[in-house]
């Protein structure tokens, strides 16, 4: 047995001394949607209700056994990472300075706050992350701490690996495929290393958000990149640069085995997962569920593991998530009308719309000098094929309109 799965299976361990292992349960729902035996590794139902409390202790355990009077912690962190520090300072009864950027939401510092209790001190530096790690890593450099990152450390990718360790225990056998997210890398890498050494054929698939594509771009370059741009919509797996020691794990992995996920496609499957399953995921948990959509056709028949990896989802981000989802299952569209200025026009246009079409928006600005006003009209209806329909009365019947949905510089600054 290689030193790595040995120091895998002693992580997985020492991670009974907080949390029993997180259920991998089978998933009927999947299991029928696909043809496919789905099994969903839990990691939503951690303390922290994500699997960056794994890593977290692994690492800082690892320090203490080395240097037991160390008594500072540092971490840079917006969300999962930031909360795996503070419950993991309370437990070993260490001071931990957690840095998160201003603009921060009230909800995550506060679970912060609770996990961490008075072992922890949080500081909100920066409108951005890059401003808030450089501030954390000269606040540790001053102080003589020790620097938790949330992906790119040894100690801390061997801890994310126990989550592969319960899998292996709990299912019995190896899978025929996993499906993981990745963001920083951290995860990804411990896994796909303990299985590789484990059982050479484990099929492996990784999911990033599209607006985030950091693994892609390297894979693409050969060498590590740092996206210009990155959608934050994803913050549990958007990143600009993924780790350069989880890189060196992660560039073995064929280009055509990493899936770019878009945004509002994962809307979709975090309304699915909650009506249907009861299950509440963030975006970067609902990454390997909703990469299913394209790999149907390569797990029919087969054992697959999906890691749900977090569960902090802010119920006040519901509407945006469900409006999102909507656009892009077709169901919600935003278009300009050219309504005729007369009486009765407005009467004629409504009796246009169908049994299943519902006005979620009507913006009107009467001009007096024009024939035509233009209307912000939002409708949501039950079959995306209905809007064809409505469209085409409304073409018979002479009116113009400007479908603006996919026009993003319009429907950001109007939706």
């Amino acid at each position: 047995m290689s030193d790595f799965l040995k120091r895998a299976r002693v992580a997985e361990q020492q991670m009974r001394a907080l949390f029993p292992a997180t259920p991998l349960q089978r998933n009927d729902h999947l299991s029928a949607l696909y043809g496919a035996d789905i099994w969903l590794k839990r990691e939503d139902l951690s303390p922290v209700r994500s699997y960056k409390i794994r890593g977290a202790l692994n690492a800082m355990g690892k320090a203490l056994a080395q240097d037991a009077s160390r008594d500072l912690f540092v971490c840079a962190s917006a969300g999962n990472h930031a909360q795996g520090v503070a419950f993991v300072s309370r437990h070993f009864g260490v001071r931990g300075v957690i840095f998160m950027p201003v603009t921060t939401p009230q909800q995550k510092i506060q679970k912060t706050r609770i996990f961490g209790g008075d072992c922890i001190e949080i500081r909100l530096v920066g409108d951005y992350f890059d401003d808030t790690l450089e501030a954390a890593k000269a606040y540790c450099d001053a102080e003589n701490g020790h620097f938790l990152s949330p992906f790119d450390d040894s100690d801390v990718i061997e801890g994310q690996a126990s989550v592969a360790v319960e899998i292996d225990r709990q299912l019995g056998r190896a899978p025929d495929m996993i499906v993981l997210p990745v963001g920083g890398g951290g995860l990804s890498s411990g896994m796909i290393r303990y299985f590789r050494e484990m059982a050479d054929g484990v099929d492996v698939r990784l999911a990033e958000p599209a607006g985030g594509a950091s693994l892609s771009a390297a894979l693409e370059a050969g060498q590590l990149v740092t996206l210009p741009e990155v959608d934050s919509f994803v913050d549990g797996a958007a990143v600009a640069r993924i780790g350069e020691l989880t890189f060196s794990v992660l560039k073995s992995v064929p280009r055509a085995h990493v899936l770019a996920i878009p945004e509002d496609r994962i809307c979709t499957t975090i309304v699915d997962m909650l009506n249907v399953e009861g299950v509440v995921l963030e975006p970067a948990g609902a990454l390997s569920v909703d990469a299913l959509k394209d790999l149907k056709e390569q797990i029919k028949g087969k054992t697959v593991v999906c890691v749900t990896s977090g569960g902090n989802f802010d119920f006040e981000r519901l509407p945006e998530v469900k409006e999102r989802a909507q656009r892009f299952s077709g169901l919600k569209k935003y278009f300009v009308l050219r309504l005729p200025q007369r009486p009765g026009a407005l009467k004629d246009f409504l009796q246009m719309l169908g049994p299943d079409d519902n006005i979620s928006r009507f913006e009107y600005m009467k001009k007096s000098a024009r024939n035509f006003g233009s209307v912000l009209l939002g409708i949501e209806t039950t079959d995306p094929a209905n809007f064809a329909a409505l469209f085409e009365k409304l073409e018979a019947n002479g009116f113009a309109y400007s479908d603006i949905t996919e026009d993003e510089t319009i429907a950001e600054f109007v939706v």
